[in-house]
């Protein structure tokens, strides 16, 4: 059913429902409150000055109009309530004078002033107030307000029946109510607890359904189907032994799980998640080493320019015998073609890039193993082009966002998860300092002495250039004062996510090279860029960062046997930044952020789905997701998933994307 066919939607209404997200009537209707006023009548004896007041009574006097202006009228009239008279203003709303006459009764909803017995309204309803009246207040833009949402669905509920995705055993075991029904009330609630039967009911759908594509996903994983290579681990233990440096135990043991899963039967699926400068990188050149031995192409996805060049350097000092070719979206013409020639006879046995890895150019011969680096950056339909290719190899998602082992096993139930979470022997912990901005001039003299030193800094603004809106330091303003307080002593750098990609390479190349040495940027440098002589973070405004991606930047340095150095600068949420100066623990400091801030972007966009959920929430609904997690291994696992009348729940469940 189109939008043009309900009533109360025309052309102009149309594109204002499309810019909210609203594409169909499906969309109409499940675009639900995200809150609700509740009206109660308020006594008015208990009412301190400036208190929201909710009052109903008897019209005294026929109200008078003032136009202030051709935009702004006032419209004031008295109010007998039973015990005193209230003198009634309300702006904008003369349209509403022809409803009103000497003996209306009236509710009335806004802001008490004791002092002189009155009340500046917000809202007017005909009628005394029987009831608590609720009403639902949804996301809304300039263009259409919550009123007229609230009666678009309303002449849309009747025309449509919305497909219910509970199996029906587990409808009754919970008594929910029709889905049809606790549409219609999160919508037009009767009282609280309609709203809350609502509400629990499409939660639980929402969960049951996410985890039960997880179940199915893992489920399939399990299948043998996977690209059994025969490699002898010798020759494994043999190139460890021989590297400059000894790994921890957590990596060898991600190395045994990630060889163990490359030697069997089974498809790989599996995170290696671990804090920043654990050492996932060279686990992650290992596992492409181990493809190579068993006879398949190996590719390693970066989620820009800069560290897939880093990588691709990296790699190639540790297997020079082997081919490793760089593929990016800079790449030249005549040496991509080249490259794409090598790719796809095989001559190329590892693959470095970007997202331009999975264009529709690109041909392998024989692909057996993708590696992507902060695999959540990584949208679920670019993971799908490798399938649509035909191409079905074994999967390494590595991220250095660590996550809640009880989420985790959770919501990444259907990979097998490999975990490094003691550092490399040598590393320093940082020392993570918070001062306020008025404090400037003591983080100014820090950073002196680490010039001093010939160490380098990171100095980190959250804009890059000047917003009216928001007034926060930015990549420009502080270069000028960088310059002004060290530009004798030192060369001073900018990086941001608008310049062009040679720009960026050049920039950081140079910091690289210690031709910089406070080099000034955006989060750009979050992910994986390495310089071991960088001593120092200095983070503006740092309030703005959710504690995970402010532990994600204070991992760019402390990457030596150097005293290593991350100061926070706000005035701001120093309770909530005070977490990083007590744990350089990244799953610690994931946990808080958890607590926090909820799942937001912390899990990214799932292979199984989009995890934005219109109304569940990760950490607020944690006990109802586990039950639907519970619920929904055991529906894919038994006879109810085969059913005919379960038919549409099983594709449901089935497809990759949308939760639609």
């Amino acid at each position: 059913m189109e939008l043009s066919e309900v009533k109360g939607i025309g052309i102009n209404t149309i594109k204002d429902l499309n810019n909210l997200g609203i594409n169909n009537v499906y969309d109409l209707v499940t675009y639900y409150p995200f809150r609700y006023d509740v009206f109660e009548k308020t006594d008015i004896s208990k009412l301190a000055d400036g208190d929201k007041i909710v009052i109903d009574g008897v019209v005294e006097n026929v109200p008078n109009v003032f136009y202030i202006s051709r935009v702004l009228n006032k419209m004031t009239f008295r109010l007998n309530i039973g015990t005193k008279i209230l003198t009634i203003t309300i702006f904008n709303r003369a349209y509403f004078k022809r409803n009103i006459n000497v003996g209306t009764t009236l509710t009335v909803i806004g802001k008490y002033d004791a002092k002189h017995n009155s009340v500046t309204a917000s809202n007017l309803k005909l009628g005394l107030l029987e009831k608590t009246i609720i009403e639902p207040v949804y996301h809304t833009s300039n263009k259409i307000n919550s009123k007229k949402i609230n009666k678009i669905v309303n002449s849309a509920l009747p025309k449509i029946k919305v497909k219910d995705y509970i199996p029906e055993n587990i409808s009754n075991k919970y008594h929910f109510i029709d889905k049809n029904r606790a549409v219609y009330l999160i919508h037009n609630p009767e009282n609280k607890h309609s709203v809350k039967q609502a509400i629990n009911r499409l939660k639980y759908e929402e969960l049951f359904v996410f985890m039960s594509k997880i179940s199915y996903l893992k489920k399939n994983h399990t299948s043998n189907d996977g690209l059994e290579r025969k490699v002898n681990f010798k020759k494994i233990e043999k190139f460890i032994n021989n590297l400059p440096f000894k790994l921890t135990k957590d990596q060898l043991a991600s190395i045994n799980d990630i060889y163990d899963d490359l030697t069997s039967k089974r498809r790989m699926n599996r995170l290696l998640q671990g804090d920043v400068g654990s050492g996932k990188t060279i686990v992650s050149f290992i596992s492409l080493y181990i493809n190579y031995l068993g006879g398949y192409q190996g590719a390693l996805m970066a989620p820009t320019e800069i560290l897939a060049f880093q990588h691709y350097q990296n790699i190639k000092k540790l297997f020079p015998d082997l081919n490793i070719v760089l593929l990016t979206g800079k790449t030249k013409v005549k040496e991509r073609k080249e490259i794409l020639k090598q790719i796809k006879k095989q001559t190329a046995d590892i693959i470095i890039g970007t997202h331009a890895l999975i264009s529709d150019t690109v041909e392998y011969k024989n692909l057996g193993l993708v590696i992507t680096d902060e695999q959540h950056r990584f949208g679920v339909n670019q993971r799908a082009n490798l399938k649509n290719k035909g191409i079905t190899p074994d999967i390494l998602y590595m991220s250095a966002t660590p996550i809640p082992r009880t989420y985790a096993l959770t919501l990444y139930g259907d990979m097998d998860i490999s975990s490094i979470k003691t550092m490399p022997s040598g590393r320093k912990p940082v020392t993570t300092i918070l001062k306020k901005d008025t404090e400037i001039k003591d983080v100014l003299y820090m950073m002196l002495d680490e010039i001093k030193k010939h160490h380098q800094i990171y100095v980190i603004a959250p804009l890059v250039e000047e917003s009216e809106k928001i007034d926060m330091e930015n990549v420009y303003q502080l270069e000028e004062k960088m310059k002004k307080a060290f530009g004798k002593i030192c060369n001073i750098g900018i990086l941001h996510g608008k310049m062009k990609a040679d720009e960026k390479e050049k920039a950081m190349n140079k910091f690289k090279n210690n031709e910089t040495q406070i080099l000034i940027s955006t989060t750009v440098i979050e992910v994986g860029v390495d310089v071991a002589n960088a001593t120092m973070m200095v983070i503006f405004d740092s309030y703005r960062f959710g504690l995970s991606a402010l532990h994600q930047l204070r991992g760019r340095v402390g990457r030596n046997d150097l005293d290593s150095y991350c100061v926070l600068i706000s005035d701001r949420e120093t309770k909530r930044l005070s977490v990083l100066t007590k744990t350089t623990d990244g799953f610690k400091v994931s946990e808080e952020d958890f607590l926090l801030r909820g799942s937001g972007d912390l899990f990214g966009q799932r292979q199984s789905g989009d995890m934005s959920f219109k109304l569940a929430d990760i950490k607020n609904d944690y006990q109802l997701l586990l039950q639907a997690k519970e619920d929904g291994e055991k529906f894919v696992t038994s006879s109810d998933y085969t059913n005919e009348k379960n038919k549409h729940i099983r594709q449901m469940i089935e497809q990759s994307t949308n939760l639609d």
